[in-house]
């Protein structure tokens, strides 16, 4: 197959597959998702992503009709049904399907959401451009739930300004960016990145790369930052997903980072071996 969507035990080609207009997905966003990258039919981080999920669940008290072995085990036999072995992985789990109602009735059962189509992930050598922008979402963010108006709009700020991605500060704080954690290595070589508050989703991505930093002996600092201090650091480094550590070149169209190479080099290969010795075959 070249992609596949599945919902509830039914898949088939995405173009093909319908929803109930009734989720509450559709009216209200109320549910919560996850996104990995597979390669050579191995999804990576797979376990971490759904520990994510469950606890992110169980915070807006959304049962999941399946164990995360079962969940697992359902992502992992849809992936080998693609023509392609270098995947996005994306899925989802809304809280059920009832009439609209701001209060979901207790008895509702949860919809699961699952779609695949071929993609690499990028390129993480390649420097990136950001915007600043203010954080104005809600106070929640640690959730990863569907509600991503704001990131949309922000993204499509981003766009407009031909940049590739936005960071989020409040009141010059840094919290993270519209769909990725960011963090910087400073002139003494430490790492200092916002902390896993209710301010950011803190990513698998930015796990890895904390404990990459470690395992190198590079101290790093969980704390608040500044924009100020974002733009004067030795390197500013985006991870997520599908970018696993790369590097900033502009925000605000002015040039930031740059002055740490050969650090940022030893933790980008180090990652990227990471993905590769556990996406190998």
């Amino acid at each position: 197959m070249e992609n596949l969507g599945y919902y509830n035990g039914r898949y088939d080609l995405l173009e093909n597959m319908t929803v109930p207009m009734n989720d509450r997905a559709c009216y209200f966003g109320d549910g919560i998702f996850e996104v990995a990258y597979c390669r050579n039919y191995k999804i990576y981080s797979l376990g971490e992503h759904m520990d994510r999920m469950y606890e992110s669940a169980d915070i807006l008290g959304i049962v999941i009709p399946h164990t995360k072995e079962e969940f697992s085990d359902i992502i992992k036999g849809l992936v080998k049904k693609l023509d392609s072995h270098e995947q996005l992985v994306y899925w989802q789990v809304s809280r059920g399907t009832g009439f609209r109602n701001h209060a979901p009735s207790k008895d509702m059962k949860a919809n699961v959401w699952i779609t695949l189509r071929p993609m690499k992930i990028k390129d993480i050598y390649t420097p990136m451009t950001l915007i600043s922008l203010e954080d104005t979402r809600f106070f929640h963010c640690n959730m990863k739930t569907l509600n991503l108006i704001p990131t949309v709009l922000a993204s499509d700020k981003a766009e407009k300004a031909g940049a590739d991605e936005a960071v989020f500060h409040r009141n010059g704080r840094v919290t993270e960016c519209a769909h990725s954690n960011i963090s910087i290595i400073l002139d003494d070589g430490s790492v200092k990145t916002a902390p896993a508050d209710n301010l950011i989703l803190a990513g698998v991505a930015r796990a890895h790369l904390i404990k990459t930093c470690r395992e190198f002996g590079i101290t790093v600092r969980e704390e608040p930052y500044t924009l100020d201090e974002l733009k004067s650091a030795a390197e500013v480094v985006v991870t997520s997903s599908g970018t696993l550590c790369r590097p900033v070149s502009h925000v605000d169209g002015v040039p930031v980072g740059g002055r740490a190479p050969e650090l940022l080099r030893k933790l980008q290969d180090a990652l990227m071996q990471d993905y590769l010795d556990k996406t190998s075959l």
